[in-house]
């Protein structure tokens, strides 16, 4: 079937007898075409099929009204929330986004940077993956204005707005909660060190062992590459098979939390009688899992909501990108029955929230 011609406003201006330039501002509803015109035009075009070319827009102003999104893994439910808070506020505001993932490879991150830079978006926001070290295929955006907001996973040395929460903090404080629970041996699922996200958590479980006087013992510290669930399920293995294997587990996200509680089940550890679980993200599949799991939550949606405004903001205000801005939420610790030795006559499907970690 041979494709149809896309109509032009050359085309809406040779049927209707008016210039280019009129159709083109009636189009925009510009003030200097009447109204009269102006629905003439309108109408016209929607009955020829006629559709706004955004991208040859943008090539003449050299931005558009889109905003860019680089993820590692769209499938994390705590991406899916950050996703869904930069829509709403950029719909919100009359702009578009674009979305790209990386797999957590860094080829494809610099890959999908050049693609979203061609695609002239008017800013830019990102969460690194986890190959991520070098940041420099972002510099092309900042010479060019174009604002850029790290969020969650952010980098070391690169002048721009991060919305972050205290992972610090909230990795001690849920270490620290085993610790009331009465664990003594506690187990971490650590991820890549060179991500902020990863080390802080691990800086504040170690911190929270030698503030209690307990040992650190790096055997039960384990680096997961991805922080998946098979290789939460293979650590868990590791740690139950050894000859004095940890009663607590602090892992830096869910996934890996929610394998370590089936693991145990598996080899009939008593959840959390013997091993206390907490995790990090409170993805829904904590509050289904039996026991229900214990987490820190993650105000993921309210991240990509103040993400989206940064760049709203700094585009109205005309800005220069050599800008150093940091916006740090507060978390809170849920618990749940996967932790709570202390009550274990008392569980009750009901969460309670202890103290925020404070920004």
């Amino acid at each position: 079937m041979k494709k149809k011609k896309e109509v032009t406003i050359y085309d809406i201006a040779k049927k209707l007898n008016y210039s280019p330039s009129t159709i083109s501002r009636a189009l925009n509803n510009h003030k200097s075409i009447g109204q009269k015109a102006t629905k003439e035009i309108q109408s016209a075009a929607k009955k020829m099929g006629y559709r706004p070319n955004s991208i040859a827009a943008s090539l003449r102003k050299n931005k558009s009204k889109t905003i860019g999104i680089m993820i590692a893994r769209i499938n994390r439910p705590f991406v899916s929330s950050l996703i869904s808070g930069v829509e709403d506020a950029a719909r919100k505001a009359g702009h578009n986004v674009l979305i790209s993932q990386s797999n957590d490879r860094y080829e494809n991150e610099v890959n999908n940077a050049k693609a979203l830079y061609d695609s002239r978006i008017c800013g830019l926001i990102v969460s690194l993956g986890m190959e991520t070290k070098d940041t420099a295929h972002f510099q092309q955006f900042a010479d060019q204005n174009i604002p850029i907001v790290f969020v969650d996973r952010v980098p070391d040395k690169f002048n721009s707005y991060r919305v972050i929460i205290d992972n610090y903090a909230a990795g001690y404080r849920a270490t620290k909660h085993l610790i009331d629970e009465g664990c003594r041996r506690i187990a971490h699922f650590a991820g890549a060190q060179h991500l902020n996200v990863y080390n802080l958590r691990k800086k504040g479980y170690l911190d929270a062992l030698r503030d209690h006087d307990l040992p650190i013992d790096e055997s039960i510290i384990v680096d997961l590459e991805t922080m998946s669930f098979e290789e939460g399920k293979d650590a868990t293995r590791e740690l139950l098979n050894m000859d004095n294997p940890p009663d607590g587990i602090f892992s830096s996200n869910d996934t890996a939390a929610v394998s370590a509680i089936l693991t145990a089940k598996e080899k009939n550890v008593k959840v959390p009688e013997e091993l206390a679980v907490i995790g990090f993200n409170d993805d829904p599949i904590a509050s289904i899992v039996d026991p229900p799991l214990s987490t820190v939550s993650h105000p993921a949606m309210k991240m990509g909501e103040i993400s989206t405004q940064r760049i709203l903001d700094h585009s109205s205000k005309n800005l220069d990108t050599d800008i150093s801005e940091i916006t740090m939420l507060d978390t809170e610790i849920i618990i749940r029955n996967s932790s709570r030795k202390t009550s274990i006559c008392e569980l009750d499907t009901q969460p309670k929230k202890i103290r925020k970690a404070q920004a």
